[in-house]
């Protein structure tokens, strides 16, 4: 299968899924929920993931990619649907928790998938596409739901994002051949636990300053919607000032391979976590939409390479045969943090406003960075002794 063909399913649930963490925020400001109520919705998701990430990963390599992908599309789309004919506060709370279980299955697969076609040799060119397409669906993602959102109201949007989640499920039933078929695979839980891969330094650190890297896009997903709001922005600007980041993650990823080739992996990685704390600092000294919409770019410039840098350096410390398990681990790790961060920053910002929360996550983000350059050795090529 093309990985193009990988990156257009991946967009389309990804728009989707993008989409939906600002509606939300958006729909439940509307509703009178305040900042830690939102906190609650946003963990939601990810206390589910905690449970099903290991084991998505493991149904990945053992059962092929398509079945968790299919499921995952019909999943998500199903969980759009709810707040569309229920518009609640209640509809929200299950939607939240369908879009966790869903995600989960289709994200560990599809990226697994990205990860493995090709080869070795063409492992980080794939993720580099990969990688663009997520930058794209979140480039569309903020711009198309909040002009929804202001001209249609919050459960037609949620009708809209439904249908871009389906389509991944009505393309692999039209065309199965897009997804290759994966022989199924003995389960060898005798001889393999999860801790065997914890216990391997590098990878234990890169799941680890991945997730502090992911809970900074997140955040950005879920906040920056809320302090948009309370200063008088519409959904459009607030959409606007979230596509910014994500044309600025375009833009750094199409010239990330040259940053690798010249410092490594682990270094732009230590990078991206600095930078992207220190701009963080930034956000709620100002009102203007263009000036915040300026500080979204430099972010995006900072935390853009860092999602597609944490996979590649996931499969390249990953023993051979679990890929799909260390990517379902990965994002168990992104969930911890998940789970954690916006409901005490959610806390935070109900008790000590905004300012709070931005600055919490760079404090963060600072800290993923030093553990990363203190923790940080050979780049992967020199570690392959980690396979097998």
């Amino acid at each position: 299968m093309s990985i193009y063909l990988i990156t257009l399913l991946n967009m389309l649930n990804g728009i989707s899924l993008r989409g939906s963490r600002i509606v939300l925020s958006l729909f439940a400001i509307s509703l009178g929920c305040d900042a830690f109520e939102i906190g609650i919705l946003i963990a939601l998701a990810s206390v589910l993931q905690l449970f099903l990430g290991i084991y998505a990963g493991q149904i990945s390599d053992r059962y092929g990619f398509r079945l968790p992908i299919l499921f995952g599309s019909l999943g998500s789309s199903i969980a759009m649907l709810v707040p569309y004919v229920y518009p609640d506060l209640t509809s929200l709370y299950a939607s939240r928790i369908l879009t966790g279980l869903a995600f989960m299955f289709f994200a560990v697969a599809i990226q697994n998938l990205a990860t493995t076609i090709g080869g070795t040799e063409m492992r980080t060119r794939n993720l580099g596409t990969f990688s663009l397409g997520q930058s794209v669906s979140g480039l569309l993602a903020p711009i198309m739901v909040g002009l929804a959102i202001d001209h249609y109201g919050f459960a037609t949007s949620y009708l809209f994002l439904a249908i871009l989640a389906f389509l991944p499920f009505v393309a692999l039933l039209v065309f199965p051949q897009m997804i290759p078929t994966v022989p199924p695979r003995k389960h060898q839980a005798s001889k393999t636990h999860v801790l065997d891969l914890v216990r391997i330094p590098p990878l234990r650190r890169t799941l680890l300053t991945g997730a502090i890297l992911f809970s900074g896009v997140d955040l950005l997903s879920f906040y920056l919607p809320i302090y948009g709001h309370s200063i008088g922005l519409s959904a459009t600007t607030i959409g606007l000032i979230l596509g910014a980041y994500a044309a600025a993650a375009f833009v750094v990823r199409l010239v990330m391979p040259a940053m690798v080739k010249k410092a490594g992996e682990e270094k732009i990685l230590t990078l991206s976590l600095l930078v992207s704390g220190a701009i963080y600092l930034l956000f709620p000294f100002f009102e203007n939409a263009w000036v915040l919409a300026l500080i979204s770019f430099l972010l995006g410039l900072g935390l853009g390479c860092g999602q597609p840098l944490s996979m590649i350096l996931t499969h390249a410390y990953s023993p051979d045969g679990r890929v799909g398990e260390a990517m379902g681990l990965r994002i168990t790790a992104n969930k911890i943090i998940q789970v954690a961060v916006p409901l005490v920053f959610g806390f935070m910002g109900g008790a000590f406003g905004l300012f709070a929360v931005f600055w919490s996550n760079a404090v963060l983000l600072a800290a993923g960075g030093y553990l990363n350059e203190k923790g940080g050795g050979a780049p992967p090529c020199a570690e392959e002794s980690v396979k097998g």
